[in-house]
């Protein structure tokens, strides 16, 4: 029987290799990352590592993004999981929406598209060529601002919660393409995708009164990918690095917080007085994939020099995603 932590530990000794690990992970995976963090955190980090290789402990648009902006490197996955949300747009929805909107009256000169990260290198490249930017959950804010200094309508893609909560906090109409009548679309400021992240889906506003009901003065932190309904609801609202800076750093620990994101991250925040916002264990399944066998079977690849599960972007869709990407970065 094979020993899959202590290997590991073994060969990240010996071969020229990082291992980064998102917080969504499992955590006998988590423990193994050289560098943790949220997306956003983990390219930013892993695009500047010393090591010819990188382990990447995610789902697949995460690896994408780190071979974009670190092409020299070679990227591995242990699991080439795919988010459900990146999952629910590729470039033929993307087109065909924005050919919606052409019928609509809007045309392309007066659209500029922003991708969250959680999407394809090939929809990244997309927005990239229409001039466009990527986008995180701490950052949407500063980049829609940007975006309206066009005088263009933004189109969101794939978070239709994201634009939403956005566009609120900004003080913005928004519409959603396929929900809401195209006379809305057409008077929107931010036009946002239908696509949504299935696990932020499973926290509802009967979930914050059920909480606040029990415990007058708990405090309700949830992620902006939640539906606007409970956004409006709660205390706080931030990415994953924003509530982990939140709840651990500027919470007393003897203050009750109930926190609407992934389990296996709030599982990790501190050790009493924090609950989950769900009756269902909201776990995210592409996430949890990854195990350390898949770990030790990428390592030991590397070892052997078949290289297993290498993350491979054309040069045509690094050109246009990493514009898009430093467009982010330069924001």
């Amino acid at each position: 029987m094979i020993d899959y932590k202590k290997e590991i530990l073994r060969l990240k000794k010996e071969l020229d290799v990082t291992i980064v690990a998102h917080f969504y992970q499992k955590d006998e995976v988590f423990e193994m990352g050289d560098i943790v963090g949220d997306s956003l955190e983990l390219a930013k980090k892993a695009m500047v590592t010393t090591t010819a290789n990188i382990i990447f402990c995610g789902v697949g648009f995460m690896g994408e993004s780190v071979k974009i902006l670190a092409p020299q490197k070679r990227v591995f996955m242990p699991k080439v999981a795919c988010c459900a949300m990146a999952k629910m747009i590729d470039v033929e929805f993307f087109d065909k929406n924005l050919q919606i909107l052409n019928e609509a009256g809007i045309s392309n000169d007066d659209i500029l598209p922003i991708t969250y990260i959680n999407s394809s290198a090939a929809v990244k490249a997309a927005v990239g060529k229409m001039g466009g930017y990527v986008c995180t959950s701490s950052n949407a804010f500063k980049i829609i601002q940007k975006g309206l200094e066009s005088g263009k309508k933004i189109f969101f893609v794939p978070d239709r919660c994201l634009g939403q909560n956005f566009a609120n906090q900004i003080g913005l109409k928004s519409a959603v393409i396929g929900i809401d009548s195209i006379e809305d679309v057409k008077s929107s400021d931010i036009i946002c995708y239908n696509g949504f992240c299935s696990v932020h889906q499973l926290f509802t506003p009967e979930d914050i009164d059920f909480y606040k009901q029990k415990y007058p003065d708990i405090i309700v932190a949830v992620h902006p990918e939640c539906d606007v309904a409970v956004v409006n609801k709660a205390d706080f609202i931030g990415s994953t690095s924003q509530l982990i800076q939140y709840i651990t750093k500027e919470l007393d620990i003897e203050q009750k917080v109930v926190v609407g994101t992934e389990y296996n991250m709030v599982q990790r925040l501190r050790d009493k007085n924090t609950y989950v916002l769900s009756s269902t264990k909201p776990e995210c399944p592409t996430m949890n994939e990854t195990t350390l066998e898949d770990l030790y079977n990428t390592l030991k690849s590397i070892e052997n020099g078949t290289y297993e599960n290498e993350i491979i972007v054309s040069d045509d869709v690094t050109k246009y995603a990493k514009m898009a990407l430093e467009r982010m970065f330069e924001v």
